[in-house]
């Protein structure tokens, strides 16, 4: 995997003049918007990548985008990678290995949800405090390299706290409404049926999605400061189960979007 991230690295390198970024950020499901915040300065498609996969779902296009947000230097995944997609997670996690090659000290990563809190509504901003990895697997199950981190990594603090009070305090300053809450991640590609909703807020759970905690412990793993942001697509909450698809995920999501985007940039800004 060193091979791959420095051969992978330096391609990138090359095609972007060593641009140096600061700050990684990982668009979901109809977020990709905050790219027309960034000041692009090189655009890269995935298949263009050495060792990259590629995304093969609907509302992920597929690039690398380096630029400026908030006065930082950012690269922005538009697209990610999916356990459901037939990827392991070393491959779904591997451009947060580029990212952590490249420079980055913050990651920032959205994502649609599915959310069980009773007092959530339907196009609810949940800053995620915690999460629950239900999915079958771990990125870090195998051989163990020192140069990418430790063997047993500390999780008490996946999202780091002041983040998670800034970005409310700039919330509350804007007058956007935010709740927060715990993530849990899925497999999918199935939404949720009733009777698991129940059990996953019965576990702690707020909310529920197919990706974000295979790419948060690898990047605690490596050292990366992170934030997570959802966006309630749809409800699960007892009694309250609602039929969706993927398309509604989307415009629900994107009728979000402008105040997802404005917390995240106002974020990078003070960080």
């Amino acid at each position: 995997m060193l091979e791959q991230i420095n051969s992978t690295t330096a391609s990138i390198r090359e095609k972007t003049n060593n641009f140096n970024p600061q700050v990684g950020i990982i668009l979901g499901t109809g977020l990709g918007g905050l790219v027309k915040e960034i000041t692009v300065e090189h655009v890269i498609p995935y298949n263009e990548i050495p060792n990259f996969p590629v995304s093969t779902v609907e509302g992920h296009s597929g690039k690398l985008i380096f630029g400026k947000l908030g006065g930082k230097n950012v690269m922005a995944m538009q697209g990610r990678f999916h356990y459901y997609e037939g990827y392991n997670m070393k491959q779904i996690t591997f451009p947060v290995r580029v990212m952590k090659a490249l420079g980055i000290h913050t990651l920032i990563v959205s994502n649609a949800s599915g959310g069980m809190n009773p007092e959530f509504e339907v196009g609810e901003i949940m800053i995620i405090n915690d999460h629950i990895n239900l999915f079958p697997d771990n990125p870090l199950i195998g051989k163990n390299s020192n140069e990418m981190g430790p063997r047993f990594v500390d999780m008490s603090e996946a999202y780091k706290k002041s983040y998670i009070d800034l970005a409310k305090k700039i919330a509350q300053e804007n007058k956007i409404r935010v709740k927060e809450g715990v993530y849990a991640g899925l497999t999918g590609p199935c939404f949720e049926t009733p009777a698991e909703y129940r059990y996953l807020w019965r576990i702690g759970a707020d909310a529920v999605g197919m990706s974000t905690v295979p790419e948060v412990i690898v990047a605690k793993h490596s050292g990366i400061n992170c934030f997570g942001i959802s966006i309630v697509t749809d409800l699960g909450i007892e009694g309250v189960v609602q039929n969706v698809s993927h398309e509604e995920v989307q415009q629900v999501a994107n009728a979000q979007e402008p105040k997802l985007t404005f917390i995240v940039k106002e974020l990078i800004a003070r960080i």
